[in-house]
């Protein structure tokens, strides 16, 4: 799902359900990590790496350990941006040169309602009106999971570029369905917030890209340098 919403300059490994991927061999550092992980947590771990290593290799980048850093936002080799996600039944990661790309972020989320609570804290006024006019128009889309999605990637872009924290109301977010195919489509994430400092250009927005299916919505964020 992921590799159809990005640019064709970025590499996209994913895998679903249990094939195995949760077995992928770790790296010592990274099974330092995962130590005191239980098995879930370091399948998912282990899976969504195997992921990036294989995107690597599509590089021609020697698989190398991903390690947490900051705010548990991946490390990646010298030379790359990425981004990965994961959620039951599915990972992914996504690469890219630094050249071509300045940040990415991806995500992938269960393709269900998001728990009202969830969506209160995440919305904003101006987007739950938004989504209640998306749900009348398209009631096939879980409109709410969507948008947490989105915001998941926004942030996922945003802080390598920073290294500052994003809150979910740091972003007004508007999402536009294809006219033709409405389970698909693009999305546009206003800044509240100053926004990140590219080659001395301040940026007011993220655009996005998104795509649902039966069981799985999928966003994507990219910026292109200056």
């Amino acid at each position: 799902m992921i590799d159809e919403l990005l640019p064709d300059t970025v590499v996209a490994v994913e895998a679903y359900g249990d094939d195995g991927s949760g077995d992928a061999p770790l790296f010592p550092a990274e099974q330092a990590v995962m130590a005191r992980a239980v098995d879930k947590r370091r399948r998912e771990f282990a899976a969504v790496r195997g992921c990036a290593r294989r995107a690597m290799e599509k590089l021609g980048v020697p698989p190398q350990p991903v390690l947490p850093g900051e705010r548990g936002a991946p490390r990646w080799p010298e030379g790359l941006v990425g981004s990965m996600t994961h959620c039951d039944g599915y990972c992914a990661a996504a690469l890219v040169r630094v050249g071509d790309l300045a940040s990415l972020g991806i995500d992938a989320e269960p393709h269900a309602p998001l728990p009202g609570e969830v969506l209160d804290a995440v919305a904003l006024p101006a987007e739950r009106r938004r989504l209640a006019d998306l749900a009348e128009r398209h009631p096939g889309v879980h409109w709410d999971r969507l948008l947490f999605s989105a915001k998941e990637s926004v942030y996922k872009a945003w802080f390598p570029l920073t290294g500052q924290w994003l809150d979910f109301t740091g972003a007004d977010i508007e999402i536009v369905p294809d006219p033709d195919t409405p389970r698909t489509g693009r999305f546009r994430a206003e800044l509240l917030v100053p926004g990140p400092l590219l080659n001395g250009h301040r940026l007011p927005r993220f655009d996005g890209h998104w795509t649902t299916g039966p069981d799985l919505v999928a966003t994507s964020v990219t910026v292109p340098h200056p």
